[in-house]
């Protein structure tokens, strides 16, 4: 595996990386597991709460310089950066404020003596992806380092400078040696961290394959692991929307980070014939208006996707969904410029039949539907072997709360498209994996919930013990 950067933008090379050997590979998991074992999982919550503020500190302070690494390595519009930048930063300080309060001891309800503790469970194995190089990652390093695992990091291979750059947060701001430890590692040499017994754990942001890939070899070695997967995500505009509303927020929804975000808005469902054919009109007209060009250049309001294999790929889906009967009514193709740019594209008359009617389209291309009915959006919504964030849109709140509520997924918005912030749990059914990251619930998937439980000296050896 090669890693390396590509500015997405041009095509051209601009650094490549040397992959790690096994011998520093298995020194880096040693002294992930001696940190762990002798110096971090002891320190106290307040210790460990300073380095990470400190991290989000610098993360803040060199803002600029990191927001350029992920718009050269991936493509990124300079401003959705930046964005991601301070994001990172406020998940890093969210953990850094509340680790304490989710640490508390808590009484088991109804049996006197016995108390629940958090405690770390020791060296976890993330494996991160491309298209939020540092928001991903903060997911994880937040709340593990805050209750005293370890880490160690695999990232993409097209994001090298991102990677070592969110590395060097964690040693500028005073970490240990081994507490946070990024690799450039092979799949292969993945796979030798998952099966090493002092690995406790695997959390995974990816496809589909990769994910079950990952959860069968972690199963094998009784690993617990988290999997944030794929998503084609439902955007359900109800009759009583505000129609202007619902197309603008649509494009935002499905154009965010151009398109590649697991949690997109990708299958438009529109209820209503009429409104329907309005709704393909304007929003087909506001997808063909966004303009390439350099994701630098505060104008540009389509970037380049990923890299060439993820242009390609796209390509290919648009042409089978042309070639199973689907109608493009703006885009389809690839940009006439140097980079790896794909038109905005929208598509429509999709039959079950049709390829990407069960695919995740993973770029600038959006699917709309439109139906008769709450029922048919519904059903339109679930018809998918995912299950990540959907949206509702309705004039009415209670409405969308119902409709909401019927639809089979991990998280749903009314009103909005989706969106995160520390506070929110993230995750996903189906297809789309299992565990949640963020707020409360991402802190507690890779701890030990233990129970201690302390009765009076002669006690009888089995049962409740009566209160007095």
């Amino acid at each position: 595996m090669t890693y390396q950067t590509i500015n997405p933008a041009t095509g051209a090379v601009v650094k490549t990386f040397p992959g790690i050997s096994n011998a520093d590979l298995d020194r880096a998991v040693t002294k992930a597991h001696e940190c762990y074992t002798k110096d971090w999982s002891r320190r106290s919550i307040k210790d460990r709460a300073k380095i990470l503020s400190a991290a989000a500190a610098k993360l803040r302070e060199k803002a600029d310089e990191y927001a350029n690494y992920i718009t050269l390595e991936m493509g990124k519009l300079l401003g959705v950066a930046q964005a991601e930048v301070q994001l990172s930063a406020s998940i890093l300080d969210y953990y850094a404020q509340n680790a304490e309060e989710f640490m508390k001891t808590q009484p088991v309800p109804g049996v006197p003596g016995a108390v629940l503790e958090t405690r770390p469970i020791g060296v976890i194995f993330g494996i991160e992806p491309w298209n939020f190089p540092y928001y991903q990652v903060a997911r994880v390093a937040g709340p593990q380092l805050m209750v005293g695992n370890t880490l160690i990091i695999k990232h993409a291979e097209n994001v090298p400078q991102c990677a070592l750059a969110f590395a060097r947060l964690f040693e500028e701001a005073g970490a240990p040696e081994g507490a946070f430890t990024n690799v450039f590692a092979s799949i292969d040499q993945a796979g030798l961290v998952i099966d090493d017994p002092r690995v406790r754990g695997v959390t995974v942001t990816g496809s589909e394959r990769a994910g079950a890939a990952v959860a069968e070899r972690a199963g094998r070695a009784l690993k617990k692991t988290v999997m944030e997967l794929g998503g084609s995500d439902p955007f359900i505009v109800l009759e009583d929307a505000p129609l202007e509303n619902a197309m603008d927020m649509a494009v935002f929804g499905r154009m965010f980070n151009t398109g590649q975000s697991c949690v997109g808005s990708k299958r438009i469902i529109v209820v209503g014939k009429e409104r329907g054919k309005q709704f393909l009109e304007g929003f087909t007209a506001r997808m063909a208006s966004l303009t390439a060009g350099d994701p630098t250049d505060g104008n540009t309001t389509l970037g380049p996707v990923s890299s060439e294999r993820a242009m390609n790929l796209l390509l290919d889906q648009i042409d089978g969904a042309r070639k199973g009967g689907a109608k493009v009514t703006t885009g389809g193709g690839r940009v006439d410029r140097p980079g790896f740019y794909v038109q905005a594209t929208v598509l429509t008359d999709i039959k079950p039949s049709n390829p990407v009617y069960s695919q995740e389209l993973f770029g600038p291309v959006a699917s709309l539907y439109v139906v008769d009915s709450d029922e048919e959006a519904i059903k339109l919504a679930n018809d998918s072997p995912y299950g990540l964030g959907g949206v509702v849109f309705s004039a009415d709140m209670e409405r969308g709360r119902r409709v909401a509520e019927q639809v089979d997924s991990g998280m749903v918005w009314v009103n909005q498209p989706a969106w995160t912030g520390p506070e929110l749990p993230f995750g996903g059914v189906k297809n789309s994996g299992f565990g949640r990251e963020l707020a409360e619930v991402g802190f507690g998937e890779f701890v030990n919930r233990k129970m201690i439980s302390v009765v009076p000296s002669g006690s009888a050896p089995w049962g409740p013990v009566p209160v007095k």
